[in-house]
């Protein structure tokens, strides 16, 4: 593929979102140097500071820059102000529901991998975890999240849990044709001994899986697959399931890789894509250089692979793995020899845009001091 110009939206958010993505943008200017391409940032609030700032977590002029994009990279959002207090009437996460549903990103895409290297890390024995790769499908813009909502006049409380066959269908596409160029299995997570939502699930999926030939598909019931998650994750390939199982079963498998800040996820509808680390805020950690960036890194070479840039999202995880394997990691990864998030960002940058070969660079950024790029 020849020289791309291509224009982002950065949220950074709350808490340690600023310092993961002012690495993550590091990485794509290296990749842009390397391969010849134009990144454009447009840098808007969301969240907390959007909050702080314009009384809304979602400005509208934050809106219309995602519009106007060709990807979203988010950092985190969330403080702890609003966390702790239920009353509070407008919240951080409202606009990232919010953007979810106004550009239409159904899909949330969150790849969970055993690195080797890592494997200790991991409260789960390694041999139980070794050689996970999997892929989980969570449906984005449906279900119980979005659905009617309110308490009743006795006291009680409601939350409807709605889904139509369409919505179903879209991101079920989506998974199928991940497993046709992964392994080929498919594992629909539900409910559907209980739930009619889930029936439905389990139709729309079976009525689509003949288009699908080369793609095995299996069903669990979210209980069971919450146990097999830990008991057996090599076991799964692409799983499909809706938004609050997806949320729940997301989270649970992030521990096989021994930390949330390495896993990364994109967002994906009919127009702009969005990227962003699974992880939250951590605002105890902010400001002091110990965020592990990797996470939105890795949800960079996402982006990239977004825009049909394989090559370029290779080089990023092979420069991940490389910094994995040379222990180039952030305290809670490597606590007797810790580098800081600016050093580990750097540490990738200089492997995506290969000035390794300056003996200069290579010794500072071998004990950890680069910030240079």
């Amino acid at each position: 593929m020849g020289v791309l110009s291509k224009k982002i939206t950065v949220l950074a958010g709350d808490g340690i979102g600023p310092e993961v993505c002012r690495e993550a943008l590091k990485v794509l200017d290296a990749v842009a140097e390397r391969f010849g391409h134009e990144f454009e940032y447009d840098h808007q609030l969301m969240g907390a500071c959007a909050i702080d700032a314009t009384g809304n977590p979602l400005p509208d002029a934050t809106l219309q820059a995602c519009y106007h994009a060709d990807a979203v990279l988010l950092g985190a959002i969330g403080d702890p102000k609003y966390d702790n207090d239920p009353s509070a009437p407008v919240r951080p996460e409202q606009g990232l529901l919010r953007l979810r549903k106004s550009l239409g990103l159904f899909a949330n895409i969150r790849p969970v991998t055993a690195y080797d290297v890592l494997l200790d890390h991991s409260p789960l024995r390694a041999e139980r975890i070794q050689g996970t790769d999997m892929l989980i499908f969570r449906e984005l813009t449906g279900g119980i999240y979005f659905g009617q909502k309110g308490r009743t006049e006795d006291g009680s409380a409601y939350d409807h849990c709605t889904y139509s066959r369409e919505e179903i269908e879209r991101i079920a596409r989506l998974a199928f044709q991940a497993a046709e160029t992964r392994r080929g299995h498919l594992t629909l997570v539900d409910k559907a001994n209980v739930l009619e939502t889930s029936r439905l699930w389990r139709e729309v999926v079976q009525q689509l899986a003949p288009e699908y030939p080369a793609v095995q598909v299996d069903y669990l019931f979210v209980d069971n697959a919450a146990m097999q998650v830990i008991l057996n994750p090599k076991q799964f390939d692409v799983i499909l399931t809706e938004n609050m199982f997806g949320d729940i079963i997301s989270d649970e498998a992030s521990v096989i890789a021994g930390s949330l800040g390495l896993l990364p996820s994109a967002s994906v509808g009919s127009s702009v894509a969005l990227f962003e680390p699974i992880h939250g805020s951590y605002p105890q950690a902010a400001g002091k250089g110990i965020a592990n960036p990797i996470a939105t890194i890795l949800s960079v070479a996402m982006l990239l692979e977004h825009f049909g840039l394989l090559q370029e999202a290779d080089t990023v995880r092979a420069a991940v793995q490389k910094a994995l394997h040379d222990g180039v990691l952030t305290p809670e990864l490597n606590a007797d020899q810790p580098h800081t998030t600016e050093q580990v960002g750097s540490y990738i940058a200089f492997q995506v845009a290969e000035r390794l070969e300056s003996p200069l660079y290579r010794e500072n950024i071998e004990v950890g001091l680069s910030t240079i790029i």
